[in-house]
């Protein structure tokens, strides 16, 4: 499991998300200017000594609004992937367990159901009962990842099933329940990690094109595809105001993708042995 072995997409998609990371950490402690506050005198000035990356039609200052916009984006991902994972695992695990016809088929229809909605018309439906916000976002991206990990969750669970240390388990009366928390789920941490990892980047982009559409977080909350979205009549005159806030979502995701890649070369042992033999 040496590092040697690992695709350099690897390297490249780990620097790249804890540069992310970092960024967005910091917000959290400090950035050049306050992100919300609104500085008339200042506005659409190019980036330059005193505003890295300019500033916007309001004055306010374009790196500070992409840092805490970034951390806002990844906070919401992450929290979206919490809530898919929460309630996408255990009917996974319980239909693999169940390994009957009618709790698969009933599994299967649910996330189909989930797949036929897009997150974009279930973001629509919530953010015109309860009003746009974070919440619809994590909401709707949530319920998406739920199809997703109940069906890799089922999947890889079905696979450990057949192993002769679980088939073991099961004749000396282990319980449902005790075979998922002490022999399934351990063993398929690997994929969910794996999965995990690919749903946030996905979940990061869903954020973007919400907020962009107004769906998402709301001023003076610092939003990263509301950014984008507030660039487009000033292109021409500052398209900074474009590129900083979409070159940093770009490197999220990539980021996201080449390590969830990589991830899923060091944890599976047979794609890392091709790797290395091609």
């Amino acid at each position: 499991m040496g590092g040697r072995h690992l695709h350099p997409g690897f390297w490249l998609g780990l620097g790249l998300t804890l540069a992310v990371v970092a960024l967005a950490g910091l917000s959290l402690i400090w950035t050049p200017y306050d992100p919300v506050k609104l500085d008339i005198l200042s506005r659409l000035k190019s980036p330059s000594a005193a505003h890295w990356f300019g500033t916007d039609a309001f004055g306010r200052d374009v790196f500070s609004l992409v840092a805490t916009g970034a951390r806002n984006s990844l906070a919401t991902a992450l929290a979206a992937v919490g809530l898919g994972l929460a309630l996408g695992l255990p009917p996974g695990l319980w239909a693999a367990l169940q390994h009957g016809r009618l709790a698969e088929a009933g599994l299967m229809r649910a996330t189909d159901l989930a797949f036929a909605f897009p997150a974009i018309l279930t973001a629509a439906v919530i953010a015109a009962n309860i009003g746009p916000g974070a919440e619809v976002v994590i909401l709707a991206l949530g319920l998406f990842n739920a199809a997703v990990f109940a069906r890799v969750a089922r999947g890889a669970a079905l696979q450990v099933m057949g192993r002769p240390f679980v088939l073991a388990a099961r004749a000396m009366g282990r319980t449902p329940f005790d075979l998922a928390l002490r022999h399934v789920l351990p063993n398929i941490a690997a994929v969910l990690i794996v999965q995990a990892t690919v749903q946030l980047a996905i979940a990061v982009l869903g954020e973007a094109s919400l907020s962009y559409i107004g769906f998402g977080l709301q001023p003076p909350d610092p939003s990263l595809g509301r950014m984008l979205a507030e660039s487009q009549t000033r292109i021409a005159q500052a398209p900074y105001l474009a590129i900083f806030p979409g070159a940093t979502i770009a490197l999220m995701v990539l980021g996201l993708n080449l390590l969830g890649d990589g991830l899923r070369d060091l944890l599976d042992p047979r794609l890392r042995t091709l790797r290395v033999q091609g």
